[in-house]
């Protein structure tokens, strides 16, 4: 009997990357469940972000605005709005297990 052992862990990072990625949902901005998870805790380290911008597009204004409306953190607006896209795009994180339980 042939041994499979590194097919099966190919298969299984597979289907845990695509996993990892965000199903469809009615609305496309809906935050996977994992960053959901990630932002809500109360102990999550965060590290900076620093990047230039085209100030044609008004992001800073725009962002304060958002804010002002919601009540979302700045930074993780930017956290929801970069990993749902970075998801989308078939780049999602390597998260620990443990997050899911």
């Amino acid at each position: 009997m042939s041994d499979h052992t590194h097919q099966i862990r190919l298969l299984r990072d597979l289907a845990d990357a695509l996993e990892a990625q965000s199903n469809p949902a009615n609305d496309p901005f809906t935050p996977h469940p994992d960053t959901q998870l990630i932002i809500a805790a109360r102990h999550t380290s965060r590290g900076q972000l620093n990047y230039a911008v085209p100030d044609a597009l008004q992001l800073q204004r725009r962002i304060r605005r958002f804010n002002a409306d919601t009540g979302i953190a700045h930074g993780d607006l930017i956290a929801i709005a970069l990993d749902t896209f970075l998801r989308a795009k078939g780049y999602p994180p390597q998260l620990r297990t443990t997050l899911r339980g």
